[in-house]
């Protein structure tokens, strides 16, 4: 599938898929460490009567990356412009991963738009916490980094997988996916390398990682900052998917989404599925999404 090309008012260029159907939309947007390459599976499974697009986020895939984000908002701004300039009215949105922040960023942001809201194996409300490194190599859990610098110069999480990306360790970047995420299934070869070459164009991560430490739309305090309370502003129906056996998003993430976004969401947990359903189970994934999307009302 051919990508196709924006460009931004901020100078950005947002490379996208299309995949053309009938008159309801989905919108897709990636997590970390990948582009809108990792949902190539889903797109040619979802029901035809549905137009897809699927965005390659500012620092990733071939979208471009002149500024450095700052936090989450950026990334969910550049998708309003993105809708805007695809004249996208009325939309449903799924955000994987890093990608639910950034659409629970924008729902919040811009109501009116998104009809129904997917968050798949998503970022808390609270944002995803990156904690210090104790001398032995643990996480440090009473120090949750503050600063871009910090988050940097860590050296058990940014500096290791900014240096198998430096170096294009394509083995070490499949260790680290099958240690975390591909830890059932995996990619056909020619599937998980494509992943591999589409993984090695993010020029964001340090920056990603920063964004998710300091998000929070919630009331709460987050160990890094007070949350805007924008959660309860996300009055959509939101269908909240997680692997049960997700090792990159805790339960107690996704209970914080649950718990802040209120009657509004339906969490169904993914039966043996880890952080990557789009692999573990492709049909159940589908069927979740196409049942709420078509009901009328939420699950």
């Amino acid at each position: 599938m051919e990508l196709q090309k924006v460009l931004l008012a901020n100078g950005e260029t947002i490379a996208y898929r299309e995949r053309l159907g009938g008159n309801a939309v989905i919108v897709l947007v990636h997590g970390n460490m990948t582009s809108s390459k990792h949902w190539d599976l889903i797109i040619e499974k979802l029901d035809k009567k549905f137009t897809i697009y699927a965005i390659d986020l500012r620092g990733f895939g071939e979208s471009t990356y002149f500024t450095r984000v700052q936090g989450i908002k950026d990334f969910s701004d550049d998708l309003k412009e993105f809708v805007d300039l695809l004249s996208l009215k009325q939309f449903h949105l799924i955000g994987w991963s890093t990608g639910g922040a950034i659409c629970m960023k924008f729902v919040a942001d811009y109501p009116g738009y998104c009809e129904k809201l997917v968050l798949l194996a998503s970022a808390s409300t609270r944002g995803y916490p990156f904690f210090g490194t104790n001398s032995d190599g643990t996480q440090n859990l009473e120090h949750r980094l503050q600063t871009l610098e910090e988050v940097e110069s860590d050296p058990s999480k940014t500096l290791p997988m900014q240096g198998l990306y430096d170096t294009r360790n394509r083995e070490g970047l499949k260790a680290v996916w099958n240690a975390a995420i591909y830890t059932h299934n995996q990619p056909c070869e020619a599937h998980y390398d494509a992943y591999v070459d589409d993984m090695l164009t993010q020029r964001n991560l340090a920056d990603v990682y920063h964004s998710l430490n300091t998000f929070n739309i919630s009331g709460e305090h987050n160990g890094v900052n007070n949350g805007s309370n924008q959660a309860k502003e996300i009055t959509i129906p939101t269908l909240i998917l997680r692997g049960d056996r997700d090792y990159v998003v805790t339960e107690e993430m996704t209970q914080e989404i649950v718990v802040d976004l209120g009657e509004n969401a339906t969490y169904i947990p993914l039966t043996n599925c880890g952080h990557s359903p789009l692999i573990d189970d492709l049909e159940q994934l589908s069927d979740r999404i196409e049942t709420f999307f078509t009901k009328e009302n939420e699950i």
